[in-house]
C-alpha cells in the first residue's frame, strides 16, 4: 500500500536555523553601521511604495544605509537601555521604533537629511482599507471617460450603469467613497479607473543620534512592555 502523506515527518530545523541566522545577520549589520556612519535617524513611513523607496535608497547608497525589519530586532540591535546600548545614548533611538518605522544611517549633514526627507513624497492610488481623503461622487449621466467595453466591469463594482447608444451611462448619482471612511475593494478599483490618487507615500523623521548629540523630532514611546514586531 502507498504510504499515507498524513504520517510524513517534516523537519523544521533548517527553516528555524535560517530564520535565526538571518536575524543575527540583521543585528550585526546594524551594529556595524553604528561604527561606519556618523549619525542614525529613526523614521516613520506611511503608504509605503516599494519601488519608490528602492529608488530613494539607490540615490543615497554612497553615503547612507536604510534598515527596515522587525522593530523589536532593530531595538535589540541598538540597545533598549543604557546598560546594553551599542553606543552612548543610542538606546534613545530604539524608543521611537514602533509601528511602521525604520533606521537611516548616514554621513550626510543634518540639514541635507532634513531637506531630503521633507521633499520626498510619491502620490499613488489608494489601496483597499485606506482612509478616503475626500468624497468622490459621480452624477447621473454619460461617463464618456469609459469605453463601452468597460460597462460590465463598472457594473461589477456596484455602479448603476448601462449602455446608451454605445456610451456608458450612469442611471443615478453614485458615491464612490466618503471622506474619512475606509475604502472598499470596489471603491479603490473605481478610483483607479477614474485616475484619482488619494495615497501619498511619505517618510517622517522621528529622531537623530550622533556621537555629539541626540535630537527628538517627535515624542518617544515607552518600551518597558514593548510587544512590537
Amino acid at each position: 500500500m502507498p504510504k499515507s502523506k498524513r504520517n510524513k515527518v517534516v523537519t523544521l530545523s533548517k527553516t528555524k536555523k535560517k530564520g535565526r541566522e538571518h536575524k543575527e545577520s540583521f543585528v550585526n549589520s546594524i551594529r556595524q553601521a553604528l561604527d561606519e556612519y556618523s549619525a542614525v535617524y529613526a523614521f516613520a513611513f506611511e503608504n509605503m511604495r516599494n519601488l519608490k523607496f528602492k529608488e530613494f535608497r539607490e540615490q543615497l547608497k554612497s553615503s547612507s544605509r536604510f534598515f527596515l525589519g522587525s522593530n523589536k530586532v532593530m531595538q535589540i540591535s541598538l540597545g533598549r537601555s543604557a546598560s546594553d546600548e551599542g553606543k552612548p545614548y543610542v538606546h534613545k533611538v530604539a524608543k521611537f521604533l514602533r509601528g511602521n518605522t525604520g533606521l537611516f544611517f548616514t554621513n550626510l549633514s543634518k540639514e541635507e537629511v532634513i531637506s531630503l526627507f521633507k521633499a520626498f513624497e510619491e502620490h499613488d492610488f489608494a489601496r483597499t482599507g485606506s482612509i478616503a481623503t475626500e468624497k468622490v461622487e459621480l452624477k447621473e449621466g454619460p461617463l464618456e471617460q469609459f469605453t463601452h467595453e468597460m460597462e460590465p466591469l463598472l457594473r461589477k463594482q456596484g455602479m448603476p450603469v448601462r449602455l446608451n447608444k454605445g456610451v456608458v451611462e450612469l442611471v443615478s448619482d453614485f458615491v464612490v467613497c466618503e471622506e474619512g471612511k475606509p475604502l472598499s475593494p470596489e471603491s479603490s478599483r473605481i478610483l483607479r479607473l477614474l485616475g484619482v490618487k488619494m495615497a501619498t507615500f511619505r517618510l517622517h523623521l522621528l529622531c537623530r543620534w550622533s556621537t555629539e548629540d541626540f535630537e527628538a523630532y517627535r515624542e518617544a514611546l515607552d518600551l518597558s512592555d514593548d510587544e512590537s514586531t
